[in-house]
């Protein structure tokens, strides 16, 4: 075995992609595979493969995602809580500076 790949990224992400449509029209996902894998001339473990791993990168990036989210989430509460402290700071110097201000109240 050379290592090489013998299908192209095109190929397996179209491979992947009629999985996808084939699983509503079978009973099962190795009825699905096995349908799919004989209309592009491959062996159903070979696209076994591909939607395994292809399922596993979907599963990190989730993950990758939710944790930036996170911490986006964080930062975001952070600065709310810092401008809300600013908004009371600046209400109450301007009901300070206009009761100063007011010729009524001297």
């Amino acid at each position: 075995m050379t290592g090489k790949t013998r299908y192209t990224k095109e190929f397996q992400a179209r491979a992947l992609r009629l999985l996808e449509e084939a699983r509503a029209n079978h009973s099962s996902e190795t009825k699905a595979v096995a349908s799919v894998a004989q209309s592009l001339g491959i062996a159903p473990e070979t696209l076994r493969r591909w939607r395994n791993k292809a399922d596993r990168t979907t599963a990190e990036q989730s993950a990758i995602s939710a944790e930036e989210t996170a911490a986006e989430l964080k930062r975001l509460r952070a600065e709310v809580a810092e401008l809300r402290k600013a908004n009371e700071i600046l209400t109450t110097a301007s009901a300070f500076f206009a009761a100063r201000l007011d010729p009524t109240r001297r």
